[in-house]
């Protein structure tokens, strides 16, 4: 493996535990809130437009990064609306 590919899976590890903290702090407290419905509405559609990105440049490292992230935010939408 090359030093870019190490490089982006572990940038692509690290942006996959950005919203991770939020996931288990509104599981744990069984409520969201203070958590922006909005935020993660745009941050899903964001993720959706990465992986397509992935798909066409044939990047998996843009794709199963966004992919993580992307469930992450369908969460944290489904934790909001759960929890109102």
């Amino acid at each position: 493996m090359a030093f870019t590919e190490i490089l982006g899976y572990s940038a692509g590890a690290v942006t996959t535990l950005t919203f991770l903290p939020q996931v288990i702090k509104t599981w744990k407290e069984r409520s969201a809130k203070d958590v922006s419905l909005w935020m993660f509405i745009i941050a899903a559609t964001n993720e959706v437009m990465w992986i397509g990105y992935g798909v066409l440049k044939n990047d998996w490292v843009i794709i199963l990064t966004n992919a993580v992230v992307l469930m992450m935010s369908l969460t944290m939408i489904y934790l909001k609306l759960r929890y109102k």
